[in-house]
C-alpha cells in the first residue's frame, strides 16, 4: 500500500520566511543587506508558489490548476493596483492602463515566446489545441479593445479617458466575457484545454490528498502575497535605479509586472519542457484574460471614490505593438503546431516592448 505524497519541508518553511522578510522590509529604506534579503525572499517565494500550484493542479486536474494560479496572482495584483491608485493621486492616473498593457505584452509575447522557445529546443515541434487557444485570443482581443483602445477615440470626455457610463459598460463587458470564458474552459468544453500529448510521469504519480491540496492552496496564496508585497517593497529602489539610468519612471511598472508574473512564467516553462504546451498557453493567455477581466471591473468600482482623471487609452506606439501582437498571435495559434520560429518572433516582439519602454 502506497502512501499519498506529502509536502517537502522546504515548501512549508518558505512562505513564513517570505512573509517575515516582507514584514521586516515593508515601508523601510532598503540598504544593501535588506535588498539582498528581499531578493532572496522573492526568489524562494516564486519557487514555492510554482511548487504549490503544481500540487493543487495535480489534485484538481487541468485546466483548474492553471486557472487557480492565474486568478490568485491577478486578484492580489488588482488589490495592489487599487491601493496604489487610492494613495497615488494624479501620478497614478495611468497606473491601471500601464499595468494591464504590460501584463498583456508579458503574457502573450514574453511567457508564450519563452515557452515556445524552450519547448521547441527540447521537442522540436509541439502541438496544442488551436480552437482553445484561438478562442482565448479572441476574448483577449475583444476585452483589450473595449478597455484600452476605444478610450483613445471616444468623444464624451477629453483625452484618452472614459465617461462614467462608458467605464461601467467596459467593466461589465470585461467581467461577462471573462466569466463566459471560465465557464467554457472549466465546464462546457473543458476537454478543449487539456494537453494533446500523452501523460507524463508526473501525471501517473499518485495524487495528493485533499488535505495536502488545501494546505498547498493556502501556502500558494501566502507565497503570492509575499511575491507581490516584496515586488512593491523593492519598487522605490528600482525607481531610483531607473531614474539614475535615464529611463522613464513608467518602466518601474513593467519591472514590477515582470516580478509579479514570475510564478506563471516558471510554471509555463516547466510545462513546456514536459511537452505540455497547452498548459503553458492556458497559463499565459489565462493570465492575460484575468488581468483585463478583473482589473477593469475593479477600477470601474473604485472610480466611484477615486478623484482625478483615469487614463485608459493607449498611445500610438502601444497601439502598434498591440495590433502586431494580435496579428502574430493569430498566425501562431491557427495551426496548432509550434516551432522555434514562432517562439523567436514572440520574444522579438517582447524585446521591442521592453526596449521601447526604456527608450520611448
Amino acid at each position: 500500500m502506497t502512501t499519498a505524497p506529502t509536502l517537502p519541508r522546504w515548501s512549508l518553511a518558505v512562505p513564513p520566511f517570505a512573509l517575515l522578510v516582507l514584514l521586516i522590509s515593508y515601508g523601510r529604506d532598503l540598504g544593501p543587506v535588506l535588498i539582498a534579503l528581499v531578493c532572496v525572499g522573492l526568489g524562494v517565494a516564486v519557487t514555492a508558489a510554482v511548487h504549490h500550484a503544481e500540487v493543487v493542479a495535480h489534485r484538481v486536474g487541468e485546466p483548474f490548476g492553471t486557472l487557480i494560479l492565474a486568478i490568485a496572482v491577478t486578484v492580489i495584483e488588482v488589490a495592489l493596483i487599487v491601493t496604489l491608485m487610492v494613495s497615488g493621486g494624479e501620478k497614478a492616473a495611468s497606473l491601471a492602463r500601464d499595468t494591464v498593457f504590460a501584463a498583456i505584452m508579458i503574457t502573450t509575447n514574453g511567457i508564450v515566446g519563452l515557452a515556445l522557445l524552450v519547448g521547441s529546443l527540447r521537442h522540436r515541434v509541439q502541438e496544442f489545441r488551436a480552437h482553445a487557444s484561438g478562442g482565448a485570443l479572441a476574448v483577449i482581443t475583444a476585452m483589450v479593445t473595449l478597455s484600452l483602445v476605444l478610450p483613445t477615440f471616444t468623444l464624451s470626455t477629453a483625452g484618452p479617458t472614459y465617461s462614467g457610463s462608458q467605464l461601467a459598460f467596459a467593466g461589465v463587458a470585461s467581467l461577462v466575457l471573462y466569466g463566459v470564458f471560465v465557464f467554457v474552459q472549466t465546464v462546457r468544453h473543458r476537454d478543449y484545454f487539456l494537453p494533446k500529448t500523452s501523460l507524463t510521469e508526473d501525471d501517473h504519480a499518485e495524487a495528493p490528498t485533499s488535505r495536502t491540496a488545501i494546505s498547498s492552496l493556502v501556502l500558494l496564496l501566502a507565497c503570492l502575497v509575499a511575491v507581490v508585497g516584496l515586488a512593491k517593497t523593492v519598487s522605490p529602489t528600482l525607481e531610483a535605479a531607473v531614474e539614475s539610468a535615464g529611463a522613464p519612471v513608467s518602466f518601474v511598472g513593467v519591472v514590477i509586472a515582470l516580478l509579479v508574473l514570475l510564478p506563471e512564467t516558471v510554471a509555463a516553462v516547466r510545462a513546456s519542457l514536459r511537452n505540455r504546451l497547452q498548459v503553458s498557453l492556458n497559463l499565459a493567455l489565462g493570465s492575460a484574460l484575468a488581468s483585463i477581466g478583473l482589473t477593469i471591473p475593479a477600477i470601474a468600482i473604485a472610480s466611484i471614490w477615486l478623484t482625478g482623471p483615469l487614463t485608459l487609452g493607449l498611445g500610438p506606439k502601444e497601439l502598434v505593438l498591440l495590433v502586431l501582437t494580435v496579428l502574430v498571435s493569430m498566425l501562431t495559434l491557427v495551426t496548432g503546431r509550434a516551432t522555434l520560429l514562432q517562439g523567436t518572433v514572440h520574444l522579438t516582439l517582447f524585446s521591442a516592448f521592453l526596449f521601447l519602454a526604456v527608450t520611448p
